[in-house]
């Protein structure tokens, strides 16, 4: 199944390419049927809101928050990060860890 993600995340993403080729990777991987955008509105707010403050010692930016959300809403566990301090300590309801890919 497609690996699920948040337009905050893709914000991220494409704000990190430095070249024209990595911007067309970047696009062919995204049209290829690997990733889904799953959508955040109003609703979500308060959500992203707590989790911000929960781990502001970190402290969480929006994009991983929308990430912890969605793997919450969704009953999602498994994440592809390279950013494993942070998904280390994130935990899904408070108590359940990502199973993080790919392995450090």
């Amino acid at each position: 199944f497609p690996l699920a993600t948040s337009a905050a995340v893709l914000a991220e993403l494409f704000h990190l390419l430095d070249t024209p080729r990595e911007l067309t990777a970047a696009w062919g991987f995204l049209g290829s049927g690997a990733v889904t955008v799953l959508p955040i509105g109003d609703t979500d707010l308060p959500d992203l809101q707590a989790l911000m403050e929960r781990y502001q010692d970190r402290p969480m930016d929006f994009a991983d928050a929308t990430l912890v959300h969605l793997a919450r809403r969704e009953g999602l566990v498994t994440i592809f990060t390279v950013d494993h301090n942070d998904f280390e300590t994130y935990r899904i309801e408070g108590k359940r860890r990502f199973r993080i890919v790919p392995d450090r």
